[in-house]
Order: C-alpha cells, then structure tokens, then sequence
C-alpha cells in the first residue's frame, strides 16, 4: 500500500501550536489534560476601534495597472463568529495574475487587534507553513503563538493562503479515503504493493484536479506570495511586516525576492534552502527527524525508567522493532487501528515540539508494554488534524499535494524510489524508507517529471530591508543548515541560531532569540549576524 501520502505531508512541516495540540490529544483519549487558550478578556467593541492605516499612494499603487482594482480594494472587516474579539473578512485576488481580468477567487482573513491601539506598529502578516496550513488559525491563536511585545505592538494579520482553509480550498479525497491514505504502509514492500502505490498516488492527483478545477492548478507559492503583497496594499502598509514559520519562511523569501523594495520588518523562523531541489529537501528532512528521535531518546533514557531501554542505541532499536511489528500486525488502537502509516505520523508528530515528549513517553509505554496504540493514534490523527468524528478541521493533507507539486513536480515511481533509498536510510535507519518514498507524491499531477530542478539559489531579495532568519540546531523538520543556507542566500539575511530542539525557535522558551525577534519587529533593532543563542 502507498505512503507517499505519509511523507508529503511531512515535507515541508508546520508549527505545532503546543497548547492546542496538547487539548486534542486529551480529546482523543479522554483523559482530563486540560490546557485551556490563555487570553486577556478582549472587549468585543474592540474590533470596529481598530485604528484604519489610511494608507498613501504608494502603498496601494499596484505593480502593473489590470491589478489596481485589487490594490485598491477595501476589507469589510466584521466580528467573527467564532473567535471573539478578532475581525474576519476576505481579499479579492485573480485566480492566473497571468489574466487579472479573468476568474478571481476570495482569501479568507483574520486579524487580532493590538491591545495598545494607539501606540502599535502596524499590521504582522503571518503564516504557520504546511505548505496548507491555515493561516487565519494561526492569526487566532496569536496569544499563544507570540509573546505580549508583538500582540501589543500589531494587528496580527493571517490569511488561509488559496487553495488552503476557506481560501477556495482545494479539495482530492472523501474524508474515507484520505484516512486509509494515512493508515497504508509507508512503504510497499513487494511489486504488487508497489503497482497498488502508483495508482493510489496517481489518483490522488488526478482527484484534486477533479474536484477543484483550476484552483489546483493556481496554489503556488509564487502566486500566494504575489496575493500577500495585495493583502499588504489593501492593509495600508507601505512595507510589509511578516512572521513566516516553517513553509511560511519559503513564502516570505519568495515575496521578498519579487517584491524587494516593498519588505520591511521580516522574520523568517525555521527556513527552508531555497536552493534545494525536492530529493534534497526529502533527505534533508530524513537527516532532522532522526537527530530530532536520538534527542528525544537521550532523553528518555537520561530521565530513567525508559521503556526503549537504557541506551540511545537499544532506544532506537526498540522503536524500529515496534513499527516492524504494526507493519506485521497492527494495534488496537480504541475504534481504529494503529497501523505503520498512523504509527509513523504518531512518532514524528511529538518530535515537532519539546514540551511533548513526556507525552510521547506514555504513547510509547502503552504501545510497547500493553499493545495499545491509541495514544499514537491521537498523535497521528492531530497531525492531520483529523478529529475523533472522522471529518478533517482543515484541508491541509490534501493542499500540501497541489502547492508543492505545483511548485515543483518531481516524481519517481515507486521502483525508482526503492531503488533511490540507500542514502535516505543513511541519514536516517529509522525513517529513510519512508522519506526515499517521498519522491512518488507528485505523480498524478500535471507535468510529473523524474528531473530534478533546483530552486532559485541566490542572492535574493537584492535591495530589500534585513530579513532575519532564526534556526533551531535539532530542528526535525527544517534542519539548522537550511536556516544558515537562507540567511546567506538571502542578500540583507540575518542569522539567528537557537541552540535547542523542537521545530522553529521563537516562542520556544529561549528568551535570547525571543527578545531578539521582538526588538527588530517592534522597535526596528537589527540583531547581530550570527547571533547565538
């Protein structure tokens, strides 16, 4: 059975917004974790009090004149329903920017006001990456996701990006089907197996373009990034203030790189190399989730008691004979079954985050001493956001095929992948296989080629404000050396190095990157190049 499903939405990661993922998880097995949204009392009135930047003419002067209807356009920002004390609104913008005059599609947004209305800074676009990840989500839980410095000093800003969300989302699979997408085996072991992957695949292609037309064919990260500098127009900035994580640090050096003199504060967290082709960000990423499991093993085993054993060796000799044996069979896991698809998510989902360790210490514990993989289960299921119901909270599994095939439509079949796999399983013995598998998600979409095409390699964004880069030395997802590769690429990049683990650094309990990060976007102060944290 396939897994490409498996590792597409791996590549390129997101950020876990710890609090939230902690509640589901409880959710999923009942028990009584309670981790409630810690939030100032917000007064309602507030949202119609934000104060309107009255933006000059530059600031809505578009680059060409068919786009200056969409420049020139005007938010009705409206109370939402469900998140108060925040405005919701929608931003017009053309399906092709080839053809501004043809179909156009509306963006879903989201703003949080700053507390201190008459002293703030402006708008803070941001995005949490995926690619496919919400960012109206991310915009509402911005007491969470940002320290009181920035939510005091902006209107936080976020925007579903097209195809994502309630942004004209792009649709691939009945909710059935993409839950036995998740829950085959990674890796087909035999030719059948292998002949059943590539027509799975292949249709997993063929039905986001069936069922979402043209939309699927216009999610790219270009064009979401030409859509970021309409929202900054029609927000009245003159330059744009953003915070991307994860894929949102490929969103924003891609907007900086096309819109250069139009980047003001910029804050790039956990970056993507933008010089690297798909198999070298396939086996980058294989190389950050194992350095990312043998740190979470030392610690399991350096607190005691592990149930992986009392080296880091015999840990993860463990943890690869645990998933040999869901592969075999797999585990009760309450209503469903912990299968080796669900079990794979369910192992790197926790390494996102630090803090959810101790919590991984317990799914593994149930799964290794009682055969009972519910609690990798729950892991596996908040990565996909999926909920106890069976219906998905966004579309995110299946964005992530269009964007990034769009972007860049790499494919191998699934003999080539096997074939391709010695170097992945030298980075990583534990999940190599499933990362060389990577390589076959696109084959359904248009233009599918087993040619590799680097990504731009810089300078980039040449002229443009500083740009800061901020890397995590045990990141899983986006690996410290992409963080350094971005920052030198980038021709203003400003390298920030958080020595820690877990996915991204802002926010993650370093106060040295944290006042950094806050400084340059409230208050203008570049950080030191090379800032070491």
């Amino acid at each position: 059975m396939p897994r490409n499903r498996v590792i597409a939405l791996i590549v390129i990661g997101f950020v876990v917004v710890v609090g939230g993922a902690l509640l589901v998880i409880g959710l999923l097995l009942g028990d009584d974790t309670d981790l409630e949204r810690q939030q100032d009392d917000v007064d309602p009135a507030q949202s119609s009090q934000i104060q309107e930047r009255e933006p000059d003419a530059g600031a809505t002067e578009a680059p060409e004149a068919a786009l200056q209807p969409f420049y020139s356009q005007r938010v009705d920002w409206q109370p939402c329903e469900s998140d108060e004390g925040s405005e919701c609104g929608t931003l017009e913008v053309p399906l092709d920017y080839a053809e501004p005059g043809g179909e156009t599609i509306d963006l879903a947004l989201l703003r949080v006001p700053a507390e201190d209305q008459a002293a703030k800074v402006g708008s803070l676009v941001v995005n949490p990456g995926g690619p496919g990840a919400p960012g109206t989500e991310y915009a509402a839980a911005a007491d969470l996701v940002f320290r009181e410095p920035l939510t005091a000093a902006y209107d936080v800003v976020g925007f579903d990006p097209r195809g994502t969300g309630a942004s004209a989302p792009v649709d691939c699979l009945p909710d059935a089907e993409l839950d036995a997408y998740f829950e085959a085996d990674p890796t087909p072991d035999d030719a059948a197996e292998r002949r059943e992957a590539e027509a799975q695949t292949v249709a997993l292609g063929q039905g986001c373009l069936a069922e979402s037309g043209a939309v699927a064919e216009h999610v790219s990260t270009e064009e979401a990034a030409r859509d970021i500098d309409v929202l900054r127009a029609v927000l009245g900035e003159s330059e744009l203030a953003y915070f991307g994580a994860s894929y949102g640090t490929r969103l924003g050096s891609t907007y900086a790189d096309l819109f250069p003199e139009r980047v003001g504060r910029m804050v790039l967290d956990g970056g993507l190399d933008p010089s690297l082709d798909s198999r070298a960000l396939a086996l980058g990423q294989a190389g950050g989730f194992q350095t990312a499991l043998e740190a979470y093993v030392g610690s399991c085993v350096e607190d005691g008691d592990c149930v992986l054993g009392d080296s880091v060796e015999e840990g993860l000799a463990s943890i690869t004979d645990l998933l040999e044996r869901i592969d075999a069979e797999p585990l009760p896991a309450g209503d469903r079954d912990l299968t080796s698809g669900l079990a794979f998510y369910g192992l790197v989902q926790p390494l996102y985050a630090e803090q959810l360790w101790p919590l991984l210490d317990q799914a593994l514990t149930a799964a290794i001493d009682q055969g009972d993989g519910t609690a990798l289960r729950a892991f596996a299921d908040t990565y996909a956001s999926r909920l106890p119901d069976g219906t998905y909270t966004n579309n995110s599994a299946e964005a992530i095929f269009a964007i990034n095939c769009l972007d860049d439509p790499y494919a191998l079949s699934p003999a080539a992948a096997q074939a391709d796999a010695a170097d992945f399983e030298a980075a990583s013995p534990t999940f190599g296989d499933v990362f060389a598998y990577s390589q076959t998600a696109c084959l359904g979409f248009p233009g599918a080629t087993d040619e590799l095409t680097p990504f731009a390699e810089g300078p980039l964004a040449d002229g443009a404000a500083p740009v800061v880069v901020v890397g995590t030395t045990r990141d899983p997802a986006t690996p410290y050396e992409w963080s350094v590769a971005l920052a030198d690429q980038l021709a203003s990049g400003v390298l920030v190095s958080r020595d820690g683990d877990g996915h991204t650094g802002y926010n993650q309990g370093n106060e040295c990157v944290d006042s950094a990060v806050e400084a340059y976007l409230v208050d203008g102060d570049v950080p030191g190049d090379g800032l070491e944290c």
